[in-house]
């Protein structure tokens, strides 16, 4: 079905989108990068060209080569050797995280939990010391705060939101240059060393700051607002169905990835992504002409019935489970999913085994936004902590 774009101030204004809803549509688009290009934005709607040449183009808004030799370079931070690195770390965060949680009292589980967690992990792996990360912190709800944006976006609020959704990434892209110079000059073993002083072509040429800019705004997208959004989710899931967090419960090791799987696919924390069409194309029997936009929904493909029995059932024993809430497979599948699905693990398990009765109370306050399935806040309760601390498990 095609959908026209309105006029929206300061972007490009859209000739509309077709939109993939189907499972088998929206995984035949993602695999077939060379009809369904990302170039020149993933993202809906696409941003203005001066955007770009101001902060550089992120690698979710590029297609082969360039994507691929940037791919490369990243998924260093991604391999199995460089997680088994950061599980320690993780473990300890998510304890320290709980130690405060019993401190405080339940409030807010996005901001005591949700929003705590990935932050932690994505500044440790890009070499952000721990001094700086309440101030990364703060910038990124800045920028969460723009997206979620209604109404007229030439009122005043949204223009003020809009001028310090700008200052934000900039401040970010200021910090993270910052500390590439100085990794530039004495390389350490974070990620920001070895995007800066890696080569990314035949030529030689290297990351320069300003792509490191673009990168660090991908990864607290893809790295930080997924995993938030799921342990957000999932603890209300889990609040909602009792007998399947009973399930998990009886058997966390054998159970957990399976109910990590069902909670990306249930929630979809990342609703959608879009897609240029380099050339004239048949998808399903519907023909697409070149230059078309079409936008992939990776909500409604989860729920497609096609591919999941009883789809709108939360079923943690689900399998299998081809879900694409991780993007479709393909050259953008997402590069930090086993990175997510450890944070989740090791995060479940943590407020389980220490406070086995928490639980939401009430609705989640939702982010408005048609592209991040956010939790702005969420109340929650728990009694007395089962301990004081879990035991460190492989």
């Amino acid at each position: 079905m095609f959908f026209p774009e309105p006029r929206i101030p300061f972007v490009r204004s859209g000739r509309g989108f077709y939109a993939l809803v189907r499972h088998a549509d929206v995984v035949a688009a993602s695999r077939d990068a060379r009809t369904f290009s990302s170039e020149p934005a993933a993202t809906s709607p696409a941003p203005p060209s001066w955007l770009s040449a101001l902060l550089g183009t992120p690698m979710v808004n590029m297609d082969d080569p360039r994507h691929s030799r940037l791919r490369r370079i990243v998924s260093r931070a991604f391999t199995p050797k460089m997680l088994a690195r950061l599980e320690t770390d993780i473990q300890a965060t998510a304890a320290r995280i709980v130690d405060d949680l019993i401190a405080e009292g339940p409030r807010d589980f996005v901001s005591q939990v949700a929003a705590r967690l990935p932050i932690n992990v994505i500044c440790a792996m890009m070499g952000i010391p721990e001094r700086l990360r309440p101030y990364v912190l703060r910038r990124i709800d800045v920028m969460t705060e723009y997206s979620g944006v209604r109404g007229a976006l030439t009122s005043p609020r949204a223009l003020r939101l809009l001028g310090g959704n700008l200052k934000a990434i900039v401040d970010l892209h200021r910090l993270v240059a910052r500390l590439g110079r100085a990794r530039r000059e004495n390389p350490t073993d974070d990620l920001v060393s070895a995007l800066v002083n890696a080569e990314v072509d035949e030529g030689g040429e290297r990351l320069s700051l300003r792509e490191l800019g673009s990168f660090f705004d991908l990864l607290l997208v893809a790295g930080n607002e997924t995993t938030r959004n799921a342990l957000s989710h999932g603890l209300r899931l889990f609040t909602e169905h009792p007998d399947q967090r009973d399930l998990l419960l009886e058997d966390f090791d054998g159970r957990i990835g399976g109910a990590i799987e069902e909670i990306v696919r249930y929630s979809s924390p990342i609703i959608q992504f879009r897609r240029t069409v380099t050339r004239d194309h048949v998808l399903n029997g519907h023909p697409l002409k070149a230059g078309d936009t079409v936008v992939l929904f990776y909500p409604a493909a989860n729920r497609d019935p096609e591919a999941f029995p009883d789809p709108d059932v939360f079923d943690i024993t689900r399998s299998p489970n081809p879900h694409v809430g991780f993007g479709g497979p393909g050259p953008h599948l997402c590069l930090g999913a086993n990175l997510a699905r450890m944070e989740l693990r090791i995060m479940f398990r943590e407020l389980f085994d220490r406070l086995p009765d928490l639980r939401t109370t009430g609705e989640p306050v939702p982010l408005l936004s048609s592209f991040d399935n956010g939790v702005k806040s969420q109340p929650f309760t728990f009694s007395r902590p089962a301990r004081s601390r879990v035991e460190v498990r492989p």
